[in-house]
């Protein structure tokens, strides 16, 4: 088995990389879709949620109200930690039972936002990192996903620069262009992909 981290910030693009991988074959570790699902109504980590942050992170149908925990943590960075220290190790027990189930042949995808800051390149056999230029990721945050410029910077703020992600990159994937631009750069990073787990 591959164990490749994929990773990028956010706006980059490392969701429809994701995408592409899943329909290439890959097995896909969402690390996103898992921290939504690990605070869940009724789980142990909305639980701890409501215990740290208050009932005021709860929408009406008890479900966790992300806008309203997002703008406690993303402006304040011991909040944060305090978030990531009830959800990374939920989000990593689950990730691991779902690599345990993957065929030995298989190229294992793991969609890690936070790879960079938690240090865990090295839990990799290789990573991939989606890259855009700053001003490409804001413009999309803001033109694409409408947030405010300043909910923008800040979340981009709040995680590794490019810099730091490309120093623990193997592979770049980058897009900073159009869509039409990524599939053959995603396409021969797949192929690379096969080639080193053929030679596992």
């Amino acid at each position: 088995m591959l164990s490749v981290g994929l990773t990028g910030g956010i706006g980059a693009g490392k969701s429809e990389v994701a995408r592409l991988f899943a329909s290439y074959g890959a097995v896909l570790v969402d690390s996103d879709r898992i921290a939504r699902e690990v605070v869940a109504p009724g789980t142990e980590g909305l639980a701890a949620v409501v215990a740290e942050f208050g009932p005021e992170v709860l929408a009406a149908d008890g479900s966790l109200d992300r806008p309203a925990l997002g703008a406690i943590v993303f402006a304040d960075e011991d909040r944060r930690k305090a978030l990531n220290a009830i959800v990374h190790p939920l989000v990593g027990r689950r990730s691991a039972e779902l690599r345990q189930h993957a065929a030995p042949s298989a190229i294992v995808v793991n969609d890690v936002p936070l790879l960079t800051e938690n240090g865990l390149a090295a839990a990799y056999d290789l990573v991939v990192v989606v890259d855009a230029a700053p001003d490409t990721q804001l413009d999309r945050l803001v033109r694409l996903r409408g947030m405010s410029e300043d909910d923008a910077r800040a979340r981009m703020a709040a995680q590794a620069t490019r810099e730091q992600r490309l120093a623990v990159a193997d592979l770049v994937i980058d897009n900073d262009g159009p869509l039409e631009a990524l599939e053959p750069q995603v396409r021969a990073a797949w192929r690379t992909l096969a080639e080193r787990a053929g030679g596992c």
